[in-house]
Parts: structure tokens; sequence; C-alpha cells
């Protein structure tokens, strides 16, 4: 596999396989962290907040990149940056496992800060190392290598952050994370000589800002435009965290509005193209980043988990599954015949009814009311995998079932990366020798297609689930995960691709970041989608709407692409 390519590839590769070790683990874990008893080391949060928190959480892990990606090309290069990086990141993991909600925060504030500095620097220095004339054919070969070390770290970490929190605690599953990712510095400085050539700063040329103009122009009105968006009366998008995120980005998406009318003659319509795409695949981020929110939930509450015989076994010594004690506080706060995650009629009744022996006043046995539905919502102290099982079904008073950690659902999708990429690699090459392999753009658009076509598969499982009422197979979810794999496999590594192969050599890692900020802008819309997920009594409707977003952005690629592919040939790239 390494043998086209160039000896500093497994260093980038490795390096990069633990950066998402760490990262993909505390994402595995983060809303199940949330979502726990305050009884259990959580947070005792709802699903919309939990969602929320989240989705805004991954979009501002992906938007520090511009201002990251900005300060290698102009002070610091690319090898400082991506040491910063990853040394942050590493302690930000670890401060998240403090168990308050300073730490929670602080830790958050770290791995966004971190992730700017990593994450677009080490794309962009692989791309550097591929622009040498003798490697350029075999660039998106590259890419796509190095999207498998990404998913060979995404895909180990789940059954590593399931043994430490169940044996340990969600302290030492973060802490691992941190681990994981300080092995991945040490792993990029002990191949630091093989990058030097490629770590080449670009000077500032006519026409471009320079830093100070960016902060002064640029950061300044973002940060205050998000404090604006913030104390904007109402929430315009549902939370306020949503309209400070999406006001905010407005002065960066004009930052590059103005690249585009800046550049030269020459560089305008690769930027042009860059900048089409990058809105374009804005929905495929929204939809597949609810892996670790809305499809986490799927997998924990509707999925069926319970192993038994010879399974459980293997699960419980290799400390993968944990056990569910069901008790009489569980059973009490469950009613079998109402599926729609709300008291049923019965329950509220009798609520009421105790507690109008002691008063007569109707507004407390409202608000006496209300307050106890809020609160009995909220609370996670009893599991919720015991909502959809069948009277009949149910254990024992005092009894107990175990069930495989619903973290390694996140595996799936990795797993698939792994088992796929080779084949995908391999059908490329097999099309080059024919010469009918299609361009990086018409990758793309056919990676939105089938992404879109894997929405249905969980619609399909909403119906076998009769709308929740029943838990479902995880092959349903492993089918998902499947069709949704590849059409990232056709979009993910060719975005990194397109980025270097049309961006002007003096503003690449800035439009790496432009790549980061379309991802970053997809993941806040993922949160805000997943914060609706109770508001769907049918979950098929959830799923629908997924489903016509990512048709809707395919629909928007085709219509650029004839266009995009001109671009691509007059750049003499393919």
């Amino acid at each position: 596999m390494w043998k086209k390519h160039p000896r500093s590839l497994p260093y980038l590769f490795f390096t990069e396989m633990w950066e998402r070790f760490g990262y993909y683990l505390m994402i595995g874990i983060f809303t199940l962290y949330l979502k726990d008893s305050v009884e259990n080391g959580g947070f005792n949060f709802n699903e919309s907040e939990s969602a929320t928190l989240y989705g805004l959480f991954i979009a501002l892990v992906y938007i520090t990149p511009f201002l990251g990606g900005l300060l290698a090309d102009r002070v610091l290069g690319y090898r400082f940056s991506i040491i910063i990086g990853g040394i942050c990141m590493g302690i930000g993991y670890c401060v998240m496992g403090i168990h308050s909600y300073t730490g929670l925060y602080t830790g958050m504030a770290m791995v966004i800060v971190g992730n700017g500095f990593f994450k677009p620097n080490i794309s962009t220095l692989l791309g550097n190392i591929y622009s040498a004339p003798e490697l350029k054919d075999h660039k998106d070969e590259g890419y796509n290598i190095f999207y498998m070390g990404v998913n060979l770290g995404a895909f180990i970490c789940n059954f590593v952050a399931a043994a430490i929190y169940i044996i340990w605690g969600w302290k030492y599953a973060f802490i691992s994370a941190g681990i994981g990712m300080f092995l991945g510095v040490i792993i990029f400085l002990t191949g630091n000589k093989q990058f030097v050539h490629a770590d080449v700063r670009k000077p500032l040329q006519e026409g471009d800002r320079p830093l100070s103009n960016i902060l002064l122009v640029i950061i300044l009105p973002a940060i205050a435009a998000g404090i604006l968006g913030w104390y904007i009366p109402g929430n315009i998008l549902g939370k306020d965290s949503t309209d400070a995120f999406i006001c905010a980005c407005i002065p960066i998406v004009l930052l590059y509005g103005s690249i585009y009318a800046r550049s030269n003659s020459e560089e305008k319509r690769p930027v042009g193209a860059l900048l089409a795409i990058f809105a374009s695949v804005i929905l495929f981020w929204a939809v597949f980043k609810q892996n670790g929110s809305a499809l986490n939930t799927w997998a924990n509450n509707y999925t069926q988990r319970e192993v038994t015989g010879k399974t459980r076994d293997i699960f419980a010594a290799l400390k993968q599954a944990d056990t569910l004690k069901y008790t009489a506080k569980v059973r009490d706060s469950i009613d079998h015949h109402f599926r729609k995650q709300h008291l049923s009629p019965e329950v509220m009744k009798q609520l009421n009814d105790s507690f109008a022996a002691t008063t007569t006043d109707a507004k407390a046995i409202t608000a006496f009311a209300k307050k106890t539905k809020d609160s009995i919502l909220k609370t996670n102290a009893y599991p919720n995998y015991f909502k959809n099982i069948p009277a009949e079904k149910l254990p024992a008073d005092k009894g107990s079932i175990m069930v495989w950690a619903t973290n390694l659902s996140q595996s799936i999708n990795p797993g698939w990366v792994i088992l796929l990429t080779p084949l995908v690699i391999a059908f490329f090459a097999w099309c080059k020798k024919r010469g009918k392999e299609p361009s990086t753009p018409t990758k793309i658009a056919i990676g939105l297609f089938i992404s879109a076509l894997s929405v249905l598969v969980m619609v399909g499982a909403v119906y076998a689930g009769n709308n929740g009422a029943d838990k479902v197979s995880v092959l349903w979810l492993m089918g998902s995960y499947g069709v949704i794999t590849i059409g990232e496999l056709l979009l993910s590594p060719m975005g990194l691709s397109i980025v270097s192969k049309l961006s002007p050599q003096r503003t690449t890692s800035l439009m790496m970041g432009g790549w980061m900020l379309a991802i970053s802008m997809g993941n806040m819309l993922s949160g805000v989608l997943s914060s609706m997920w109770d508001k769907y009594d049918n979950k098929a409707g959830y799923f629908w709407l997924n489903f016509f977003l990512l048709l809707g952005a395919t629909f928007i690629m085709l219509f650029i692409l004839k266009w995009l592919n001109k671009v691509m040939k007059e750049k003499g790239v393919h």
C-alpha cells in the first residue's frame, strides 16, 4: 500500500489515527455522558439540550481551522501548528473528564482551539507533499489512505472507551482520549524531518489581507456578531447558541466572498468552484454528523442490545457490556402502553389526584403537575432501554439484563470505511486504467446521492419497530451506516483532495479552513436537526426530512457539475 507513496505518509497516517482515536472516543460518549444521571457522573441533560450542545461543540471544533490555517500560512508554519494543536487537544480531553461545568466547558474550549491548529494543517501538509510532479497522480489515493487512518482510530476507540467507562467511569474515558492525542504528537515529532520540505510559509502577495486586517475586520466582528446573535430577542433558530453561531459565521463567509472578488483572472474560477462545493456539502455534514446524537439515541433506546448466553460471557469478559437493573423505581416510571416518550394520561391523573388530596388550589395543582412531568421527563436515573420492551419480556423485579455499550455503534461507520476503502481505491484504479475514472466533483455528486439513500434504511427501521414501540435489530444501523459510508468515501477525502488541487498556493490552508467552515455549519445544523427528535411523534418523518435535505444537495451539485468539471479541466487536474 505504501510503495507508490512518500515516506512521510505513514507518519501522517498514524498521527491522524491517534488524533482521531481521541476525538471520536470523546464524541462517542459525549451525549451519553451529558444525558447520564448526576448520580452516575453525568449532567442529567435531556435530548434537546444534549443535541444542541453537541451540535454547537462539533460546529466550533470545525470553525476554528479558519484561523488556525491562516496563522499557519502566514506566521507559525504547519509543523509547529500541528504540535500546538495536538498538545492543546490532549489536555482538553483530560480536563473534560473533571465532573463540573467548569471542567466540561474549559475542556471543550481547549479541544476547539487545538483542533483549529491541528486539523487544517495536517491535511495541507499532506497536500504539499503530494505537490511534487512524480506524486501528483497519486494524490487522491494518498488522501484515501490517509482517510483510512482517520477511521482506524475512530473504529478502535469505542471499544477502549466502553471498557474504561464501564470499569472506572466517564472521567477515565476522557483521559484515555487525551493519551491517544499525546501518542499522535509523539509520532509526528518522530517523523518531523520527513515534513521539512513541505512546511513552506506563503509570503503575502498583492491583494492579500494582512493578518492584522483579518483580525480587525473579520475575527472581532465575528465575535461581536456572535454576542449580538445571542442577545437577539427570541430564538430565531431555536436556541440562543444557534443564533449566535450563525451570526458569527457571517463575517467569515463575507471573507471568502472577498477572496473570490480579489482573486486575479487565473484564480477566480477555481476559487469560485471551491466555494460552490463548500456550499453544496453543508447538508451532507448536517445528516452525517447525527451519528453522535440522533443515531446514538436510536442505538441507545430503539436498538436491541441485550446479549445472552456465550455472547454475554464474551462481552462481559471484554468489558464491552453493561448491566441494567430492573427495579420497582424503574417499573413505576414506565408506561408500557404509551410510546411517545412522555407520561401517560393515567399516570398524570394519579399524580394530580394524589396532590389534590392536600389542596384545593387549582393553580397549585396545575403547577405541581407540570413540575412533576418535567422532572420525570428530564431525569435519566432509570434506564431508557426498558421503555419499549413489552411487559411480558421485562426482567423480574430486581432482575437485570446485560446490553452491549451504546457507544460501540459509533464504530460501525469507521469499520465500514476500513473495509470499503481498499475496494473503492481498487475500483477507481480500475476505472483510471480504462480512462473512465469520474472527476472529483462527479464523485462528490454521486456521494451525496448515495448518502440520501442511506436515510431510507432508517425509514425502514422506524416501520420495522412500529415507530419505536418495539426494538429493532442493529442490522438496520449497520445497513444505514454501510450505505452512507460509500457516500462518505466519495465525498469527504475527495473534498480534501479538491481543495489541494484548486486552491491558489498562497491561500491553500485558508481554503482548507473554508472546507472546515462548511463542515462546521453542517455540524451546527446537525445539532439543530437532532434537537427536533422529540418533536417528531412519527420518527419516520424525521428521517424523511433528512432524506429530502440530502436529495436537495444532490440536485444543487448536479446543476453545477458541468461547470465544475470545466474548471477542473482548465486547471489541468482531474
